[in-house]
């Protein structure tokens, strides 16, 4: 099998691709041909050991497949030989092949092909726990979406449309401002022109319902200034790199919530979970009501580029490697 290794923690520099042996079959595993992976900002963090799994090298990333199985464990129930299926790891998925737990493979939804199969888990089940396990967001409410255009983003942007929610979308270009309304945002605000503070009066006069924040630094601060009564904050990550505060005080008097959500523990812990999330969201794009974007699609061999195109901020949407090539 072939699968791109890092043997010494760093930047996505430290990837290298290797020919190594298939890994053994357990009995509750199975054995996937991996035909796309999908690439993350987690991934940056896992090769530098600053995510929350913390694997010694040498290791490959990737956190989400799509592809066929190949193989099954004599303690398994549920997959069969040839069914196409995604898949969510801790980390491994940049490999032309894997073996992993049963219970952590899904089917691929109805039409889907594969390259968007392994743009959907991470991104799709993410922004769906945020926006409908922990914000409970109802139709007709506002959910503004700091980092629209990444993957989660605009994930989240596309959820909250189905839920029927008016969205606000932020981003750092009106070039992907402009794709967030092709997916579902009602209005926009620039990062780059202007302050989500100083913009959501005027698109939000009562306030905002629903936050979900991929980003942190001043975008979550400013958002956090601007919660209705009752509103709630949902906070996934921190690409802007600095962790926002939450004054109690101001949750205190806005009657607000902040919540975290860690969806790849939610994923390892309770898989039937992330199973149903993942059939709601199979019925939904069944329906053209989601619309996975990916950005660009790069070779296995190139994953450190597509892991740079991710940190560059250069892409909307999911950057995906082609494991067969």
């Amino acid at each position: 099998m072939r699968s791109m290794v890092v043997t010494t923690l760093g930047g996505p520099e430290a990837l290298h691709l290797e020919e190594r042996p298939s890994p053994a079959l357990e009995p509750q595993s199975v054995r996937i041909e991996v035909h796309a992976a999908g690439v993350n900002f987690a991934d940056s963090l896992l090769l530098r050991g600053r995510y929350q799994v913390r694997p010694r090298p040498p290791f490959a990333p990737g956190l989400e497949i799509a592809g066929v199985v190949r193989d099954v464990g004599a303690a398994t129930s549920v997959r069969r030989v040839g069914e196409r299926v995604i898949g969510v790891m801790r980390y491994g998925g940049f490999a032309d092949e894997v073996v992993m737990p049963e219970e952590n493979t899904y089917p691929l939804p109805d039409g889907m092909d594969f390259t968007t199969g392994a743009a959907f888990p991470v991104a799709y089940g993410t922004a769906h726990g945020a926006l409908s396990w922990k914000a409970a967001l109802q139709a007709d409410e506002t959910c503004l979406v700091l980092g629209a255009a990444g993957g989660v983003g605009l994930a989240g942007v596309e959820i909250a449309a189905a839920m029927g929610a008016q969205v606000i979308a932020a981003a750092g270009s009106d070039e992907k401002l402009a794709i967030c309304r092709e997916h579902g945002a009602s209005v926009g605000i620039n990062y780059q022109t202007d302050r989500v503070r100083t913009r959501l009066p005027d698109l939000a006069a009562n306030g905002v319902d629903v936050v979900l924040d991929t980003v942190g630094g001043d975008a979550g601060d400013d958002a956090l200034r601007r919660l209705a009564w009752d509103g709630r904050i949902v906070t996934v990550g921190f690409t802007a790199g600095r962790i926002p505060a939450f004054p109690a005080n101001r949750l205190l008097l806005q009657n607000a919530a902040v919540h975290g959500l860690y969806w790849g523990e939610v994923a390892a812990l309770d898989p039937q979970r992330v199973g149903r999330s993942f059939a709601r969201l199979g019925e939904w794009y069944g329906e053209g009501r989601l619309r996975p974007r990916v950005a660009t699609v790069l070779p296995l061999a190139d994953a450190a580029h597509g892991i740079e195109l991710l940190l560059s901020r250069a892409v909307s949407g999911k950057v995906v490697l082609d494991c067969r090539r």
